[in-house]
Order: C-alpha cells, then sequence, then structure tokens
C-alpha cells in the first residue's frame, strides 16, 4: 500500500461499510497486501529486523549467481576438454 493516503482511504471505506475483499478491490491491492500491511502496522519491524531480512535476499541472490558461475565453469571446463581432444593428431 503504497502512498501515505491509502491507508486512511481504505479505512474510510472500511468504516463506510464495505468489507475487506470490496475495500481491496478498490484500492486495487490484494488482501494478503492489506493483511501484511496491517501485521506491520501492528507490529513494525525494528530496523535490525529490516536489515536482516535485506542480508538473507541478499545473501539468496549471492547463492544463485554463485551456482550460475560454477555451472558456466564447469561447462567451459568441458567444451575445453572437447576441443582440446578434437586438435590431438590421430595416431599413425
Amino acid at each position: 500500500m503504497g502512498g501515505g493516503s491509502v491507508p486512511r482511504d481504505f479505512q474510510a471505506d472500511l468504516d463506510a461499510g464495505l468489507n475487506i475483499d470490496q475495500a481491496c478491490r478498490k484500492a486495487g491491492i490484494g488482501p494478503t497486501t492489506y493483511y501484511r500491511w496491517k501485521a506491520r502496522q501492528e507490529n513494525p519491524l525494528s530496523n535490525e529486523q529490516i536489515r536482516v531480512s535485506e542480508l538473507e535476499t541478499e545473501v539468496a541472490r549471492l547463492k544463485l549467481l554463485v551456482a550460475e558461475l560454477a555451472l558456466d565453469r564447469r561447462m567451459l571446463q568441458e567444451a575445453l576438454k572437447k576441443t582440446r581432444l578434437a586438435n590431438l593428431p590421430e595416431p599413425g
């Protein structure tokens, strides 16, 4: 729920009698987004929790990058072996 006025508008819609699904549809968000926002409002994350979450995301991204690079390296080594074998002089 991006802007600061969206939650206020959302609450006004609920106060006017709309249910959660209707208010979500009107605001252009999914119910999951609303409940996530609501949970954060009731129990805001500390800066440390946010930083840990950001670091966990970065670690996951870097692990994927390392795996991709390892696969690329293995493929290049195999291609190099095949090239070397193909360039060997034939016996005889």
